[in-house]
């Protein structure tokens, strides 16, 4: 079956409709060039990392393995939904690549060089279900118990690295890869036991009409902080948006400027007032975003990647709009540490990304 417009993305095992045999479903997701060029763009030296949100999890094990590759051939999406009746062939399903009409079956045997895919066939499941690169350099997982929060973060950099390799460089097998996406598996043992449901997982898709649809999560350090001589290492501190917008297209590269300065500065004769002067947190200082409305926190605190920068004018950070969902507003938040501890600052600084 193609499920390829319904609103969730579902690892579940299901009974057939002629036997009493499980049979297990896999996820198959792919970002465009177009947005994988652009985030590669910003910086050599990135991490990344697949993220999935996870909704109505059911009758899960106790505990749960997935795992993620890149897909070797290129699929069709399909438009097709789980509760299609008949079930819709018109996309991507177990056996083929593309719909049933076009008939380009997924190879189950005499695999590509550094390939794999298919099933074991020793309990009498179909044979199917993709092909993908296999290796340590092509692989992502994630452990977790039906205890946990069960929000998919898999690392992924090796392959988008290689994905990298192959949209700029031109790189062949094993440096760079074509992306045709990834595919989203439970372990082999797994999938293999066809006594057992293992219970079902779900995660919203692109189609939601939710605010997390799956995401590919790109970071790295960009920050310049060229004043750390001029630093506050003491005092109360007030911290304030300088000169922002309150709207930002979502395509924008958002220069966010605050101005940091002493609660209380100490009185002095001078011609101008102190508080026009730029003030400094340490190196120690991080910025975070979070959802206006939901509180979800959409780009936490990260000890290495959102560090504040500072120069003659300031502090700042720079902010790419189109990692984040647009009409809905946003709050920033601060954490500064120096000699008086770690503070976070709070204080409704908040803005909107429209389309």
């Amino acid at each position: 079956m193609n499920a390829g417009n319904d609103e969730i993305l579902e690892l579940v095992k299901e009974k057939g409709n002629n036997n009493s045999l499980y049979y297990p479903s896999r996820i198959l997701l792919q970002f465009s060039n177009s947005d994988l060029q652009l985030a590669i763009a910003k910086s050599n030296n990135f991490t990344s990392s697949l993220e999935l949100f996870s909704t109505e999890h059911k009758n899960l094990s106790s505990e749960q393995a997935i795992e993620v590759f890149p897909l070797y051939r290129s699929w069709n999406e399909g438009t097709g939904k789980y509760s299609n009746i008949p079930t819709s062939s018109n996309g991507c399903s177990w056996v083929y690549s593309d719909s049933s009409v076009k008939g380009h079956k997924w190879l189950t045997s005499e695999f590509n060089s550094g390939t794999t895919g298919s099933i074991h066939n020793n309990q009498g499941i179909t044979l199917g279900g993709g092909e993908w690169y296999t290796g340590s350099e092509f692989k992502g997982s994630q452990l977790f118990s039906n205890a946990d929060l069960l929000d998919l973060n898999v690392d992924v950099t090796n392959i988008v690295q290689k994905f990298s390799a192959s949209l700029h460089n031109s790189q062949p097998y094993p440096v760079g890869i074509p992306n045709y996406g990834f595919i989203l598996k439970s372990i082999d043992n797994v999938e293999e036991n066809t006594s057992s449901s293992y219970g079902n997982l779900q995660y919203f898709s692109a189609d939601t009409h939710t605010i997390y649809p799956p995401k590919l999560t790109f970071k790295w350090d960009d920050s310049i902080h060229e004043k750390q001589s001029s630093a506050k290492l003491e005092g109360d501190l007030s911290v304030s948006l300088y000169n922002n917008k309150r709207e930002y297209n979502k395509n924008d590269v958002a220069k966010i400027k605050l101005h940091v300065r002493d609660k209380y500065p100490t009185r002095q004769f001078t011609s101008s007032s102190n508080y026009l002067n730029p003030g400094y947190f340490t190196t120690s200082s991080y910025y975070s975003i979070r959802d206006a409305h939901t509180e979800e926190v959409v780009i936490p605190f990260d000890n290495h990647n959102t560090k504040l920068s500072a120069n003659n004018d300031g502090m700042y950070f720079n902010l790419y709009m189109n990692g984040l969902q647009p009409e809905r507003y946003y709050r920033i938040l601060f954490k500064h540490t120096n000699n008086d501890g770690t503070q976070i600052y709070d204080d409704n600084y908040h803005f909107k990304v429209v389309r």
